[in-house]
């Protein structure tokens, strides 16, 4: 069959055979070796920084339970000291207050005030081996010896 092409060509087909036509290059669908290489480093990355933020959480929520733990143990050593209505002698004295499986320290510091009637206890409570307070209490009692009911 024949049949005229622009320009008034004859003779030349309209169909060109299979073996006839031009063979483009198959294009490679899909990623290089080079493009995972460097999505596998980000991911590798990002999946390390996320690991050193909950690593640091975790500790935090350590310190965190031994803080809370301390500042029971000062308040109860100021509870204490309110419920036995005695008037605390002047100085510093340390003794174990240990909570659970925290071994820790209370060291109370009573003071003068200026009110002969008040004074200042301070209940500062320590781990041994560690250096700074893990909380630390201030309140002011009354004498209530003096006191007539």
């Amino acid at each position: 069959m024949r049949f005229s092409m622009r320009g008034g060509r004859r003779g030349h087909s309209a169909c060109l055979d299979r073996a006839e036509r031009p063979v483009r290059p198959v294009q490679a669908r899909g990623f290089t070796m080079i493009e995972v290489l460097v999505a596998l480093a980000i991911i590798a990355i990002a999946l390390a920084a996320s690991l050193r933020a909950v690593g640091s959480l975790a500790a935090s929520e350590a310190d965190l339970h031994d803080r809370l733990l301390a500042g029971w143990s000062a308040d109860n050593t100021l509870a204490q000291l309110r419920l036995v209505h005695a008037w605390p002698d002047l100085g510093e004295s340390s003794f174990d207050c240990s909570q659970g499986n925290l071994r820790l320290t209370c060291t109370q510091h009573v003071a003068a005030t200026p009110n002969p009637v008040f004074r200042r206890v301070e209940v500062s409570v320590t781990t041994p081996g560690r250096s700074g307070n893990l909380a630390q209490l201030v309140t002011v009692l009354a004498n209530e010896t003096n006191r007539s009911l």
